[in-house]
């Protein structure tokens, strides 16, 4: 990712040397006085932020009981324990969805979702280009084409405006991403599918108990996938889930996770066996997670404090823009990001202010970059297989749309985030996150000299 910090990487602690600034009055209202123009830390000045932030995942004593027992019984498969169930049944209520399957991983809840839906080699699937790789992948595994819509600058998740322009008779199905645990304009998304008739997969790999107008994501589209891998709120190391209100599609994602055995009332094409592969989760992540389902609710209330907090103070800084979500949505905030605007910061790039925020003490800078630029796309779309899919006419429009997506251009050009784990800082530490970016700002006419 070139010079860019991966999303994963965010969630290393960050190590600073000594602290900067004075405030005044209470922690609701931090003022910054005179060393806002302190001298900046990548030029040798002392940090706004020192000790580093929290670390993730974290790890209490008091689970290792159950996961002992289990471990002891020898009863680590899933048909040959009840923890897996347990969990899935656990996690639908914690959502308010009527089914709940474990997997093994997003990327292969992402799978079975989308061969349930029916999507299949030659078709084609509308998808948020500002995604985790996983994302494209699981379309291209499918011998399908990911086609993107493109991005809102504004909430940096898929444009719905964008979708209907896209789609051909080809298109199986709309992918949006609830990016960073910010809930996508799922209302007008739903509302194309149904025109067409369109299957929506929701991509909630970052979105555990996120909420758009009252209902939790995971809930919003035919089927939805989330991730419970090591950086997730929810983490088994790896481990994912698919959710939905159908029993029927449950029941066949159930039976194609499993090998293609028969589930419920979906049978398959023979009595026991359809098509299917092995994605199932095992009994010690379903007993690992199981336990954390409070701390998710707790950590999640605090995240979304701070994250206000930063955004009520943030917003007045000129040139830095928080997203903004759809109107009565909650966010979880798994990144918290903001835009950057360096016009307003004397010419200072992205990647200088990244470089200055970081030698600040806190951790942070760009996610995601234009990927479908970079190989993997064309890696797919010139293999023997996709040739024979779909039309030269066809590929090369394709490719051309990969161009035009001006809105994630801009996201990916613009975006500053750092990790979950500052979230849940002290007031005071989140302070410091606010003062890093004034004292930035303070002296980016230097920086911008001196870092060129």
């Amino acid at each position: 990712m070139k010079n860019d910090l991966t999303r994963r990487g965010f969630i290393r602690t960050a190590a600073a040397s000594s602290a900067a600034f004075a405030w005044l009055g209470g922690s609701e209202a931090p003022r910054v006085l005179a060393s806002d123009a302190a001298k900046p830390a990548v030029l040798g000045g002392a940090p706004v932020h020192t000790g580093g932030w929290a670390n993730w995942p974290t790890w209490r004593e008091s689970w290792e009981p159950a996961l002992l027992q289990v471990m002891r019984s020898g009863r680590w498969y899933r048909g040959e324990g009840e923890h897996v169930a347990e969990f899935e049944a656990g996690y639908a209520k914690l959502l308010g969805a009527k089914r709940c399957l474990a997997t093994a991983s997003g990327t292969t809840a992402l799978l079975v979702g989308l061969h349930v839906l029916e999507v299949d080699a030659g078709d084609e699937v509308i998808v948020s280009p500002y995604t985790f790789i996983a994302t494209y992948n699981a379309v291209l595994l499918h011998k399908a084409l990911p086609v993107f819509a493109d991005t809102d600058p504004n909430t940096l998740t898929i444009d719905p405006a964008s979708i209907a322009s896209r789609i051909t008779d080809r298109t199986r199905a709309i992918l949006p991403v609830h990016i960073f645990g910010m809930p996508c304009d799922m209302d007008p998304i739903n509302a194309i599918a149904r025109q067409h008739k369109l299957a929506v997969l929701e991509d909630a790999c970052q979105a555990w108990l996120a909420e758009y107008k009252g209902r939790k994501c995971g809930t919003l589209g035919d089927l939805a996938a989330f991730s419970f891998q090591n950086s997730k709120h929810l983490p088994s190391g790896e481990g994912g889930a698919v959710t939905g209100n159908s029993d029927d599609l449950l029941d066949r994602c159930h039976s194609y996770h499993n090998c293609g055995r028969a589930c419920g009332g979906f049978k398959g094409a023979k009595p026991y066996f359809t098509r299917g592969s092995n994605y199932r989760m095992q009994q010690f992540q379903a007993v690992l997670l199981m336990q954390q389902f409070d701390k998710l609710v707790q950590e999640t209330a605090r995240r979304r404090e701070s994250a206000d907090y930063l955004t009520s103070h943030l917003s007045q800084i000129p040139g830095i823009k928080p997203a903004r979500l759809p109107a009565n949505s909650r966010a979880v905030w798994h990144l918290y990001p903001f835009r950057y605007d360096a016009a307003e910061f004397n010419g200072l790039t992205h990647a200088q202010f990244v470089k200055a925020f970081n030698a600040e003490g806190i951790p942070g800078g760009s996610i995601y970059h234009e990927q479908y630029l970079d190989g993997l796309i064309e890696e797919a779309i010139n293999s023997r297989g996709y040739q024979r899919l779909f039309s030269a006419q066809r590929l090369k429009a394709y490719r051309d749309s990969l161009h035009e997506l001006k809105g994630n251009r801009e996201v990916c050009a613009t975006t500053v985030a750092f990790t979950q784990n500052l979230l849940l800082a002290e007031r005071s530490q989140l302070d410091h996150i606010v003062a890093a970016i004034h004292k930035i700002k303070a002296n980016s006419a230097a920086l911008a000299k001196a870092l060129s």
